[in-house]
């Protein structure tokens, strides 16, 4: 949500975008509680190499970018009509859209302009694999590539995940953990810089798992974290902990299964749930004999740190 976001914070390629031809570079002003949806609506209409980064006054700023060949000056007028009605729907702040064409020879310098090595918690930098990083005396750097993959660390709940993930594996125990709607990876790399004996990596989009294996190998982790299209059920053993990253509605989905995948005494990382679900999504691991021991929040998202009960 982990999407450069959404995390984005925090969402870009995981196939390398076809140089040739011109491009429409799309610019959206919203409120982060939109990203989401924004991403969403995005995705349907074809875009391609989407990142986000916080705005002025509390507003988000999303670049999203599409073959000049696959949309005309009144599709693009259509998918603003599209995301003013999203708002409405929602009874949000009306996002503003508006475009330009660049050539090929900028598509490169145009996205990744827009994405910077960030700081996250204590122990980690996320570093653009084009770019050389800062100086990071004491940190763990991981360097990313997201691809059209959801994380890249700078959306809120890929944050939020990030420091769970830094103070579950502080003690530096082995521990095994699950990721689940993996996304570029992210998560993954992180819980293997930070400690992790074993990673597994799970999602259903094809295009997130190829981010996810070209930003493991990135960080020489090939050993360490194994990747797989699927969900829960393609976890192949019992693991102490799961981080999981994706939309409430899919949490809430998966919460009577997480018992099957964590071992007793385990924990789980929940996050892309916004603070006015974070009741239900509460609720419905209690019913699951889940406790939830500390809620994070960031703006209007939140992180769920639960354990077993």
């Amino acid at each position: 949500m982990n999407r450069t976001a959404t995390d984005p914070s925090s969402r870009s390629s995981a196939q390398r975008l076809d140089p040739a031809g011109s491009w429409w570079d799309l610019h959206i002003v919203a409120s982060p509680v939109q990203e989401d949806q924004i991403f969403w609506r995005l995705e349907s209409f074809g875009c391609q190499g989407m990142a986000s980064q916080g705005h002025d006054e509390g507003q988000i700023s999303i670049h999203a970018y599409l073959p000049c060949s696959r949309a005309t000056l009144l599709d693009l007028a259509a998918l603003a009509l599209r995301l003013r009605q999203d708002a409405l729907v929602a009874g949000q702040p009306l996002p503003k859209l508006r475009w330009e064409r660049i050539e090929a020879e900028d598509w490169s310098s145009s996205w990744k302009q827009h994405w910077q090595p960030q700081w996250v918690g204590d122990r980690l930098l996320i570093c653009p694999s084009w770019l050389d990083p800062p100086p990071h005396p004491g940190r763990l750097l991981l360097r990313l590539d997201p691809g059209m993959a959801f994380g890249t660390g700078t959306h809120p709940t890929t944050q939020l995940c990030l420091e769970a993930l830094e103070m579950r594996l502080e003690r530096g125990d082995p521990l095994t953990v699950a990721d689940v709607g993996c996304g570029s990876g992210i998560l993954s790399v992180a819980a293997a810089l930070l400690g992790a004996k074993r990673v597994y990596a799970v999602d259903v989009d094809p295009l997130a798992v190829q981010a996810t294996l070209q930003n493991r190998d990135l960080n020489g982790l090939t050993d360490r974290i194994v990747v797989a299209k699927g969900s829960l059920e393609h976890i192949p053993e019992m693991v102490d902990g799961l981080v999981c990253n994706i939309l409430t509605e899919v949490i809430l989905d998966m919460i009577p299964q997480f018992g099957l995948v964590v071992k007793r005494g385990g924990w789980l990382i929940l996050s892309g749930i916004l603070l006015e679900q974070a009741k239900l999504v509460t609720e419905m691991l209690e019913a699951h004999e889940w406790l939830v021991a500390s809620l994070w929040r960031r703006g209007e998202w939140c992180c769920l740190n639960a354990r077993t009960i």
